[in-house]
């Protein structure tokens, strides 16, 4: 199998690079998180300009049509420079959702508009004291002719605090989960912070509109686009790691200690050479898990066995990062502390090891060898 990326591919990678390291420097990126928003609707505008906000809808829907690989390629970037532009909560998550369960009409009149930097979107699906995988959801539907009435609560809801428009999951009149859209005006947002630095907000709805995205039960849409979703965090890990080493190397290359340079100290190499290794695991099953994606894949086990070893790997070598950095590890000014908290937060996001242990637990039987 070749692993290469193809020139297309290659191009898109240098084109995001060079954009992102042109507008985020450790320093600018501290400006623009501080903001109310949060990230920069320059950068936005760009990245729609290029096309990368359309990567994942097809020519019919306003997009460009491409595949799993390239939107990796561009979610690996973005971890690498930290931007804080939310291409998967505002974009490839619920604008996924709508090119999967929304009717014709439905995906023509919104994601143009998102593909263009027009409009934002939120998934609004997981509620409080509900741990992933979130099944049961208190948050119900009401039908009302042609449309329907949501009531209930959700958090957190990542980027909901700027989203125009919400994909909203709720539970059926008849049972089953249906996928909603709803304008962000319906409902009542309390803003807040995360501990990476992003934004989010919990988000109450009261009798609040919505149009029901195709013709019913979403749970297919939702599994689909989760996959996609895990494949994603695993791809911005990777790019957070692979900087997280970089700036580690140089870090033991000029910082000194007893008049030479740190990576003179066997023991330090060592440790770095092993936070090399695990970048190379967690990259095998980020390519792993996208080449799944590629045809057409969408199993939780899947997702689950490359979430644990890539968040293992994060894991690791955000905590070498900081030690063999010293206290200006967990500094604000300087980036490698920011690189561990979001590889911290992402650990976190759609489940975290327990979790995925445990869906990888529960297939254990599948693999046992028939008795001879």
């Amino acid at each position: 199998m070749d692993f290469e990326l193809t020139e297309e591919q290659v191009m898109l990678r240098d084109t995001v690079r060079e954009l992102l390291a042109r507008n985020y420097d450790p320093e600018s990126r501290l400006e623009v998180t501080d903001t109310e928003l949060g990230w920069s609707r320059d950068v936005w505008r760009q990245l729609a300009e290029l096309g990368v906000l359309g990567l994942s809808f097809t020519e019919e829907d306003g997009g460009v049509g491409a595949g799993p690989v390239e939107t990796m390629v561009v979610l690996e970037e973005v971890g690498r420079r930290l931007a804080p532009e939310p291409i998967l909560d505002a974009v490839l998550v619920p604008g996924g959702l709508i090119a999967a369960a929304g009717t014709a009409e439905q995906r023509r009149t919104v994601l143009p508009e998102v593909a263009a930097g027009e409009v934002l979107l939120a998934f609004a699906h997981s509620e409080p004291g509900v741990r992933w995988p979130a099944t049961d959801l208190a948050t119900t539907a009401v039908e009302q002719g042609d449309w329907y009435t949501l009531t209930g609560v959700k958090n957190p809801v990542p980027h909901g605090d700027c989203a125009d428009r919400l994909v909203v999951s709720a539970t059926l009149p008849g049972g089953g989960i249906g996928l909603f859209l709803v304008q962000a005006a319906a409902a009542t947002r309390t803003p807040y912070r995360t501990v990476d630095g992003r934004r989010g907000a919990q988000i109450q709805f009261d009798a609040a509109p919505a149009e029901l995205l195709g013709a019913g039960e979403g749970s297919r849409a939702l599994a689909a686009i989760e996959a996609c979703a895990q494949a994603s965090l695993c791809a911005e890990s990777v790019g957070a790691m692979e900087e997280s080493l970089r700036l580690t190397a140089e870090y033991l290359k000029t910082r000194k200690q007893f008049g030479v340079p740190l990576a003179k100290f066997q023991t330090l190499t060592q440790r770095a050479a092993n936070m090399y290794v695990s970048l190379e695991l967690a990259r095998s099953m980020s390519l792993y898990a996208t080449a799944a994606l590629a045809d057409g894949a969408t199993d939780p086990v899947l997702s689950s066995r490359a979430r644990l070893q890539v968040g293992r790997a994060a894991r690791h070598i955000g905590q070498e990062a900081i030690q063999m950095h010293g206290g200006i590890g967990v500094t604000a000014e300087y980036p490698v502390g920011h690189y561990v908290a979001r590889l911290t937060a992402i650990g976190r996001t759609l489940g975290g090891d327990l979790e995925h242990s445990r869906v990888l637990s529960t297939r254990v039987g599948d693999y046992l060898l028939p008795e001879l």
